[in-house]
């Protein structure tokens, strides 16, 4: 419990401080007049108050990345406590942040072509592409989540398809609507769903005093199949949304759209990651619980043995500690996370397709033209994921790793802004992190047995090949970068 209270006390400290670092270096104007306010347009563009954009933003990026991807980052031990919150402060936290003010200095600006303007046309074209098939990935997936939930704790004798399609019928009429209409006057309720999940199980550490692991306890690799699961780059990529995530950098321009003040921004970006952050670290130690103790362990296996999954695991442990109310809210909190970042994904996916369309999002109609074809492929993969036995892991991992390759891509992005518009060594703050991420998502592809390459070649040479390519990907940054000039366009 006590290395649990400091991860809690430092993720609060690094709001504080190193937030307030990386605002001054970004250099947020308050007088410095915003999109939403030069650009409304009625439908995107358009001024919010702060807390609900803040809980829009929270809410978009939360998904079940914290809650299951924390869950199944737990299995490695209590180096998950760590990632998530050195990950969180001084990566997840930075990477939302400065990508989301760039943004709002870019006219709201979609994620590819903040890559465009940094790494080249050329990378905008490939991100346009990646980023939609990203957000149509998370759309599936996030349609899956809260379908299965429901069905299994509330509706067990329906057709698992009824739940599917009010869930889509949601997110459809959620992408065309404005969005104040109806995400910004029903996000609060899910916001303090999510909210109340987390202080329910904070109450139950209170209440039950569970045995959380301890650091000095050891770091060893706890996973139930450690040989074939190093933590390194395994754990990084199973605690997405909890640390980092490129998928939350589709979501900030939505967010950028919104805002009247440059000054706005540490709150919505940096703390809605941070706060993030302590859903992930709430739910890592809880599970860290079942896992390590002999008891509830047992509890973590299905009836053939093999390890529950992110979303089976919620359910044991909100039926294990809590009476039959507070259960229901946390399981209803985590279904929010699952719709509240499934609706924007595929809102976000509209923009970004209309961005590289220029067309005009005003017309209702052109919003459908845009959104059909997107729901569609997302409908194909849903279907995919609920009839084939296997279908919701494979999708589930593809997600995991492309989330984290847009995390490092944009990491680069944001450091080669820093590069051309800030004096001295700043851009170390997204460097240092774009380079681990870089190794992290290398080793991937050549050290995962079951998604990558592991099966077929040793892991030493996996190893050496990621680190290969992050060294290759560094030299690369520093010759474009050397003799970069000022862009006055942004940095003014």
């Amino acid at each position: 419990m006590i290395t649990f209270c400091i991860a809690f006390v430092l993720l609060v400290l690094g709001y504080l401080l190193y937030g307030k670092l990386v605002e001054r270096v970004f250099g947020a104007d308050p007088k410095r007049e915003t999109p939403a306010q030069y650009m409304a347009d009625g439908v995107d563009y358009v001024p919010m108050k702060p807390w609900r954009i803040f809980l829009i933003q929270f809410l978009n990026i939360a998904g079940v990345g914290p809650i299951c991807g924390a869950i199944m980052g737990a299995q490695f031990g209590t180096a998950s406590f760590l990632w998530i919150v050195f990950g969180s402060i001084f990566a997840g936290a930075v990477h939302d942040y400065l990508s989301g003010m760039i943004s709002l200095r870019e006219k709201g600006a979609s994620l590819p072509e903040i890559h465009g303007n940094y790494l080249g046309n050329g990378m905008k074209q490939v991100m346009r592409l990646f980023t939609i098939i990203l957000m149509i990935l998370v759309g599936a997936v996030f349609v899956n989540t809260p379908a299965v939930l429901l069905n299994n704790n509330f509706t067990p004798n329906w057709n698992i398809f009824i739940w599917v399609g009010i869930i889509f019928a949601y997110y459809l009429i959620a992408t065309l609507l404005p969005i104040d209409k109806l995400i910004g006057r029903i996000y609060p309720i899910f916001g303090f769903l999510l909210l109340g999940m987390a202080v329910a199980i904070v109450v139950a550490f209170v209440a039950y005093k569970p045995d959380i692991p301890e650091l000095w306890s050891g770091l060893q690799n706890r996973h139930p199949n450690a040989a074939h699961n190093p933590i390194f780059p395994m754990m990084f990529i199973s605690i997405a949304c909890g640390a980092i995530s490129g998928f939350h950098a589709t979501q900030s321009p939505l967010m950028a759209r919104c805002m009247t003040n440059e000054k706005q921004g540490r709150p919505i970006f940096y703390g809605a990651m941070i706060t993030e952050g302590v859903v992930a670290l709430i739910w890592a130690a809880a599970a860290t619980v079942f896992y390590h103790d002999p008891v509830l362990a047992q509890k973590t296996f299905s009836p053939d043995g093999h390890p529950l999954g992110g979303n089976a695991m919620v359910g044991v442990i909100a039926n294990e500690w809590f009476p039959t109310v507070i259960a229901v809210i946390c399981i209803l909190g985590v279904i929010s996370a699952a719709v509240t970042s499934g609706d924007t994904a595929l809102r976000s996916a509209r923009l970004i397709a209309a961005d590289f369309m220029h067309v005009s999002q005003k017309p209702v109609k052109n919003r459908l033209f845009v959104a059909l074809p997107i729901f569609i492929v997302a409908a194909a993969l849903l279907v995919y994921s609920l009839l084939d036995a296997k279908g919701f892991d494979v999708i589930w991992r593809y997600f995991a790793w492309a989330n984290q390759l847009l995390a490092t891509v944009t990491l680069w992005a944001i450091s080669v802004y820093l590069r051309r518009n800030k004096k001295g060594y700043w851009f170390l703050m997204t460097l240092l992190p774009a380079l681990f991420m870089t190794m992290v998502t290398g080793c991937f592809l050549f050290v995962a047995e079951k998604e990558g390459l592991g099966t077929l070649i040793p892991r030493p040479l996996g190893y050496s090949i990621g680190a290969a390519i992050t060294l290759a990907v560094l030299v690369i940054f520093l010759v474009k970068t050397r003799e970069t000039k000022t862009d006055t366009n942004v940095a003014s």
